[in-house]
């Protein structure tokens, strides 16, 4: 194993702290002041605390403070409070370097502030990822010693206008479907994602459309080559130098531009199109959506589950939990990709959205595939644990574009391998 990057250890010294006393099982507040706290006082840390209110609440909090003063910003809750920090802090960054995060070419600035992760939600999914536990005291030690992360992040436009940024799962059909059935079940508490899961699953929907992608080819990995995301990743190091490069000779012309780049197209009916930035592991799923997804590496693991019997979809679900390989399977797909669109049918917009420029790309190779069986339907998207009823967007993904109070899963097995 190639021995890790060096880099140097920032110290927080002022904070500021954002507690979702709702997330979760409520303990976010609880959790905070017996495990955390005392931590931060231990190491002279000051902190700003603001116990949130509403939704949106930190997310309107960051546009408007003076953020210059602190080291970092801190969010105790699940995923959902680190997304509404994300939004928050990307969104603040843009806006103070003139950047319109509207368009989707746009160059997105990096904040230079690090986000530190107390887990107190019911999954925390971004936590575990990136730290191997949704433990409150070791995330707390990384944000005490001002360990630095630098992680992707996916920015989800439709017809020119930003819907959400993305980090962990952004999710059509199967996951789309859950997310969009529990919303209407919040008052079951968190046992309606189990409800909603087990209906969608029996409902077995298979939605119809075409999904484009750009390679990921900078990357030094792939999907399938078993060799998971590690602190100190020789993956992420490599592919965001080889990305670099491929940038500047595309700049000075030495190279042809986006535009004439190769995309593949593939259409088909499917149960569901997933998009991660992470490995998506949890408790119960220990290896995650894509065991060798790259929390940095400039790109993203797209999984396009083709339609199939409702057993062999039970067989692909059931690997997520076990060490077998989740993509040897007949019905399903896997590609390291920088971007990716996607258009469900009927793609009738006009040429001007994404679904026109995607009938101009694709026109042909669409054509040419038999017609669909399944009745014409839409899904929604799952974006990071939020619905997004637009089933027409356009994926990119920014390489390192955040920074957390993190170091990376360790190594935990001499079995496992080597990044």
């Amino acid at each position: 194993m190639e021995k890790p990057y060096a880099f140097t250890a920032s110290r927080p010294k002022h904070l500021l702290v954002f507690i979702n006393p709702f997330g979760g099982k409520g303990q976010g507040k609880r959790i905070y002041e017996r495990k955390v706290a005392p931590l931060f006082t231990l190491a002279s840390i000051t902190t700003e605390i603001i116990v949130t209110e509403h939704a949106n609440h930190a997310k309107e909090s960051l546009y408007e403070l003076n953020i210059d003063k602190y080291d970092g910003i801190v969010c105790v809750g699940g995923d959902g409070m680190f997304s509404e920090v994300l939004h928050g802090l990307l969104g603040r960054t843009q806006r103070d370097a003139g950047v319109d995060q509207d368009q989707p070419r746009a160059a997105l600035v990096p904040s230079p502030l690090r986000i530190g992760v107390i887990p107190a939600g019911s999954t925390d999914c971004v936590c575990y990822s990136t730290v191997g536990t949704s433990d409150a005291e070791t995330s707390a030690l990384h944000i005490v010693v001002g360990d630095s992360l630098s992680m992707d992040v996916s920015s989800v436009h439709h017809n020119g206008t930003l819907l959400r940024y993305s980090v962990s799962l952004l999710g059509y059909g199967f996951y789309g479907d859950i997310i969009k059935d529990s919303e209407k079940k919040r008052w079951m508490g968190l046992v309606r994602y189990d409800f909603s899961g087990l209906k969608t699953f029996l409902s077995h929907h298979c939605y119809e459309g075409t999904v484009s992608f750009l390679p990921a080819q900078h990357t030094v990995g792939s999907p399938r080559d078993r060799k998971p995301c590690r602190a100190g990743c020789f993956v992420c190091r490599q592919s965001k130098k080889q990305l670099e490069e491929a940038q500047k000779r595309s700049l000075y012309g030495l190279e042809g531009a986006e535009e004439v780049e190769e995309w593949k197209v593939i259409c088909g009916q499917f149960l569901a199109i997933n998009a991660t930035n992470m490995s998506c592991a949890c408790p119960r799923s220990p290896q995650g959506l894509s065991p060798a997804a790259h929390l940095g590496d400039g790109s993203s693991d797209l999984i396009l589950i083709r339609k199939c019997s409702r057993f062999n979809f039970l067989r692909f679900l059931v690997r997520h939990t076990n060490q077998g390989d989740q993509f040897d399977f007949t019905f399903v797909e896997v590609y390291r990709v920088k971007k990716f669109q996607f258009v469900s049918k009927p793609a009738e917009d006009e040429d001007g959205s994404v679904r026109g420029r995607g009938k101009k790309r694709l026109g042909q190779l669409c054509s040419d595939r038999p017609p669909c069986c399944c009745a014409v339907s839409s899904s929604a998207w799952n974006c990071d644990g939020e619905v997004l009823s637009s089933p027409a967007i356009e994926v990119r993904v920014h390489c390192q574009l955040v920074r957390l109070f993190a170091r990376g899963i360790e190594e935990n097995s001499k079995q496992e391998s080597h990044c």
